[in-house]
């Protein structure tokens, strides 16, 4: 599994793009948001490509988000512990998605595994294709009911 977030603006419309791979087979998906972050939908992809296994299994996911990378690796178990806060006792920004990310990361076997983006990944660069153009479906904000 490939994963990847873009945003334009941070705030701003954002999207998602995911690039499932087994034994020759190509399953992608995307979505996107009127107003987000880009590390929430970084979070949003290997979501979104977790649910999207229909039974527990071994997978590899590939992200070229440090923040996802280090969150799954390193911080989550700490902030389970604190009750979701960090170590300055400060509620764990994006906390809704980090515990639906423990909650089906949980059900599988999940490798972590991190690439520089934009370096040549041929899946990453696919992931990051889905994800920047899912942010153009995603609906202008402030449209009136005439289209404008």
């Amino acid at each position: 599994m490939f994963t990847d977030g873009a945003c334009r603006g941070n705030p701003g419309p954002g999207g998602w793009g995911v690039v499932l791979a087994y034994r020759g087979r190509e399953k992608l998906l995307s979505g996107g948001e009127e107003t987000t972050t880009n590390n929430r939908m970084e979070l949003m992809a290997a979501i979104q490509g977790l649910e999207a296994l229909t039974r527990a299994c071994r997978v590899r996911v590939t992200t070229d988000s440090q923040y996802v990378m280090n969150g799954v690796t390193r911080w989550m178990d700490m902030w389970k512990r604190r009750g979701w806060k960090t170590a300055a006792r400060q509620p764990v920004k994006n906390s809704d998605l980090w515990r639906r990310l423990d909650r089906i990361a949980s059900r599988h076997d999940v490798e972590w595994v991190w690439t520089r983006g934009h370096s040549g990944n041929p899946g990453n660069e696919r992931a990051d294709a889905l994800a920047r153009s899912a942010i153009d479906r995603v609906p202008p904000k402030d449209r009136d009911h005439c289209g404008r």
